[in-house]
């Protein structure tokens, strides 16, 4: 019983998700817990399902997440790079429609090293000349 599924790698912050997409009902499962108990608020589980609703899929496909690293919005950002990427996988039409949303591009920004002989990144200690 080999049913076909559809993997994707969603990365964003600190955060990695891998993405296993399966001919479903529209159950998304991230670490073995429904998305609704895993995110606490709504933006969030909008954010991690948006990839299937701009394609319309939504009830096409079971999702299956391992998400690992980072905090919730980190995860959450992960998840939906990872979702876009399956769906390229299963078919590539839909790259046009995800990439001019913005959900294949690889969010890059991330937290800035704290330097040595400072404060934090940018911040410096109070300069006095006397």
């Amino acid at each position: 019983m080999a049913t076909e599924q559809f993997y994707g790698t969603g990365r964003r912050k600190s955060a990695t998700a891998r993405v296993y997409l399966r001919p479903g009902a529209g159950k998304m499962v991230v670490n073995r817990r429904p998305l609704e108990t895993y995110f606490h608020t709504d933006s969030l589980k909008r954010v991690a399902r948006e990839p299937l609703v701009a394609v319309e899929l939504q009830d096409t496909f079971d999702v299956l997440v391992n998400v690992c690293g980072g905090g919730e919005t980190g995860q959450a950002g992960a998840i939906r790079h990872g979702i876009a990427r399956a769906l390229v996988r299963f078919d590539d039409a839909l790259r046009a429609r995800l990439k001019s949303a913005g959900f294949l591009t690889r969010d890059s920004r991330v937290k800035e090293r704290q330097k040595y002989g400072q404060k934090g990144a940018r911040a410096r200690f109070q300069f006095s000349k006397r």
